[in-house]
Parts: structure tokens; C-alpha cells; sequence
């Protein structure tokens, strides 16, 4: 099968992406941790050829210690397989780690105590794209200034990185009309992940 999981022969060990998650675990850089069940570093081989982020942890991430297990999660896997993916072929992660109270948007301390997390898993990935989930991850791995409804589905070269923004899941279940776009987007993230 052609995919984005495929063997290289510089692979950084699981074990990295492990000692990042056992640094989430005990972290205790912000007020989130106290409110946490779980903390969430994300999930997926060091090999995944494609990132997806998010904003944050919400309630069944929390308590299941997994990202994207909750309704959007599950709308979020269920796109990925249809667009030929498997799930052990891609990373899956939030800029935070830990959940806001009452599902409340990030706010810049709490995405610059977490920020180094993501950054690290990143270095380690080194995905040929990351999909960014809704404006949290867009504004902070690409730009402050852009806007999901003007950049969503346009791929932009940062530094050497691939990008391709969509919107949440989230927001699909919000407003369906918008599940085309979205399922369109991450058919273009794969085949993006696919060019030689």
C-alpha cells in the first residue's frame, strides 16, 4: 500500500517521543495540571509521514489520556481511514497537553508553557505535512495573523515544513455543509504526503 508510513533509515527512536510524554506527564508549568485527569501528549510512530494538531484536550481525551477519542475525534479518524490512511500511520496531537477548564479556548500562557512539547515531537517526527486543526495550531506553527475561513486547504512551505490547514472537527460538526471541504482537505494532505 503507498502511504505516508514508510522506513527511514535516520528514524529518532520511539523511545524521544516516549521521554517527551513522561516530561508531559509531570509537568507542572501551568495551572492546567491541577485541573487535569490525564495529560495528553499525543499518539503515533515516530515514522508518520503526517501530523495532525489540534487546539486542546477535551473531556473524553482527558479522562481517556488519548487525543481525539471524543464525537470531533472520532469524526477526525473516521476521515482519516476513508481518505486511506491508517490510524497507526499518523500522529495525532493538540498544541496543549493538558485540558482547559470547561473546554475553553487556549490562552497564550497556556500555549507558551506547552508550546516546547510540540515543538520537540515535531523535531523528532519530522512529517513531510502537518495538518493544522482549526486557528490554535494554524496561528502558532504558521502565523498569528491568518485566518482558517481565508487559508483553509492551501498548502504553505515554512521553513522547509509543509502545511496544510483545515478546519476542526469540531467545526464540521457545527456546520456539515462544511464536511466536503474538510474531507477534500485531508484528501490533499495525502496526496501532498504522497509526492516523491
Amino acid at each position: 500500500m503507498v502511504g505516508c508510513y514508510t522506513n527511514r533509515m535516520h528514524d529518532v527512536p520511539a523511545d524521544m517521543l516516549a521521554k517527551i510524554a513522561s516530561e508531559i506527564h509531570a509537568c507542572t508549568a501551568c495551572p492546567l495540571h491541577a485541573t487535569r485527569t490525564h495529560a495528553v501528549p499525543g499518539e503515533g510512530p515516530p515514522e508518520a509521514r503526517v501530523v495532525f494538531i489540534g487546539e486542546a484536550p477535551g473531556g473524553d481525551e482527558d479522562l481517556q489520556g488519548r487525543p481525539f477519542v471524543g464525537r470531533s475525534g472520532q469524526l477526525l479518524r473516521k476521515t482519516i481511514r476513508e481518505t486511506g490512511w491508517r490510524e497507526d500511520e499518523v500522529f495525532i496531537g493538540n498544541v496543549l497537553k493538558c485540558r482547559p477548564p470547561n473546554n475553553a479556548d487556549p490562552v497564550p500562557e497556556q500555549v507558551e508553557a506547552c508550546r516546547h512539547f510540540l515543538m520537540a515531537q515535531l523535531v523528532i517526527l519530522r512529517p513531510k505535512v502537518i495538518v493544522t486543526l482549526g486557528r490554535h495550531s494554524l496561528n502558532l506553527l504558521i502565523s498569528p495573523e491568518l485566518k482558517i475561513t481565508k487559508i483553509r486547504g492551501q498548502h504553505i512551505k515554512k521553513n522547509g515544513q509543509l502545511y496544510l490547514p483545515t478546519y476542526h472537527p469540531a467545526m464540521i460538526l457545527r456546520n456539515a455543509r462544511l464536511e466536503p471541504e474538510f474531507r477534500h482537505d485531508l484528501a490533499k494532505a495525502k496526496a501532498l504526503c504522497e509526492r516523491s
